[in-house]
């Protein structure tokens, strides 16, 4: 479980402020919380937008955007890039720039790198390797966990997972439970 960051405001009704250590302040006006890339990643995000930016403008213009994030191994649907574009652009120019870009990947690398996180797990489950997780996968995970449930509670465990009604967890399935959870 993730624990919270709640910090309470501090007399005088003044707003709290989160301190940044390690790098520059973000230069973007959206207030999202950073997750720290490798230099390894600013680096392949740089080039990828560098390949665009062939005037050397220091933009790239909104239907290069997808074959950038192509380039980085994103596949992103029409309607998810025209929501990314929007959230960016906000000035309606048609070109995005290095910071914004950065934004956003950052954004989906984190994304990514939480499915992978889940994407593990779910493989522990799954030691069979059937792609499901069954019941009784749920029930050795749960006793070497060294939590005593009920087969009852682990049946409704896996009812509440289950979309497609096998009476197993898919990949999928899993991906979706553990996003409506907020666990990644």
């Amino acid at each position: 479980m993730a624990t919270s960051s709640y910090r309470p405001k501090p007399a005088g009704g003044g707003s709290t402020s989160t301190k940044r250590t390690g790098g520059p302040a973000p230069t973007s006006s959206t207030n999202k919380p950073a997750h720290d890339l490798t230099p390894d990643q600013k680096q392949e995000i740089r080039e990828a937008f560098d390949l665009f930016d062939t005037d050397g403008s220091g933009t790239i213009d909104t239907k290069e955007l997808k074959v950038a994030m192509r380039a980085l191994g994103f596949e992103p649907k029409k309607e998810e890039l025209k929501k990314m574009i929007a959230e960016v652009d906000r000035s309606g120019s048609g070109v995005i720039d290095f910071n914004d870009f950065l934004e956003l990947m950052t954004s989906k690398m984190s994304e990514k790198d939480s499915r992978e996180e889940i994407v593990k797990a779910f493989r522990l489950f799954d030691d069979d390797d059937t792609g499901k997780i069954s019941f009784k996968n749920l029930k050795r995970v749960a006793k070497e966990l060294g939590e005593n449930l009920t087969d009852e509670e682990l049946q409704e465990m896996i009812d509440e997972a289950d979309r497609d009604g096998d009476g197993e967890i898919s990949q999928e399935e899993f991906l979706r439970i553990m996003k409506k959870t907020n666990l990644y």
